[in-house]
């Protein structure tokens, strides 16, 4: 859910040392005007074609969603958090072998660091996986109605793991920040990134793979289960 830019971290810095260094060896140095002349490029270049999409793009996400084997539920504000991951871990129905680790701790980013997660009885840290965590509670930068998909930027608040390697992903999106298509998703991250994140991971529903007699398998790659949390479109009070 968080829309901030990436911070001016050693990375950043390093990357531009590195892109300047190309650019001149290449006779091509960057200039503002050449970064406008690009911007108005991309802006003018015409589209292709897209297929029809249903006006309510939220409805399109959810069912879209669904159909990745995302589950879904509707909240009203950022306070029913910790409530709803809390309904959502005890109703999972889990097979006999890991029904004794149902997990009730893990992490969250930043933002939702201020949540009473010890009132609704979880455990909940304020900082990146380490890799040994089962539940992540993230947000996203945006989200696309078209196939389902959360977009996650990369950045000091928005840790990128937290979506990859924990069994349960809890993912919060805001009704306005669901867009119709992936190109709707790259124009949002050039109209509020002066310079694009160093990653940016498109997450459709859990991690599956058919790799093995073609049978799907979640949980291949990251997480086992995504749950999604819809909050409403922000308003001046939110």
């Amino acid at each position: 859910m968080s829309t901030a830019g990436p911070p001016d971290t050693g990375n950043t810095r390093a990357r531009g040392a590195i892109m300047q260094r190309i650019g001149a060896a290449l006779g091509r140095t960057p200039t503002a005007g050449a970064r406008s002349g690009a911007k108005s490029y991309i802006e003018a270049h015409a589209a292709g074609p897209r297929p029809a999409m249903p006006g309510d793009r939220v409805e399109r996400f959810v069912l879209r969603s669904r159909m990745l084997a995302s589950t879904v539920e509707r909240i009203d504000t950022l306070s029913d958090i910790p409530a709803a991951v809390a309904r959502y871990l005890d109703a999972l129905v889990l097979p006999p072998a890991l029904a004794g680790q149902r997990s009730r701790s893990g992490v969250c980013w930043p933002e939702f660091a201020g949540l009473e997660w010890n009132a609704a009885g979880l455990a909940i840290e304020n900082r990146p996986t380490i890799g040994g965590d089962r539940l992540a509670i993230t947000g996203c930068f945006c989200a696309i109605a078209e196939t389902g998909t959360l977009v996650v930027t990369s950045g000091a608040g928005t840790p990128t793991a937290s979506t990859l390697l924990p069994d349960t992903h809890v993912a919060v999106v805001r009704a306005d920040r669901i867009v119709a298509g992936m190109e709707d998703a790259f124009a949002l991250l050039r109209r509020e990134h002066d310079m694009l994140p160093r990653a940016v991971n498109l997450i459709s529903g859990p991690s599956r793979t058919g790799d093995i007699e073609q049978t799907i398998v979640l949980g291949a790659h990251g997480p086992f289960r995504m749950h999604v949390l819809l909050l409403p479109a922000r308003t001046a009070a939110s």
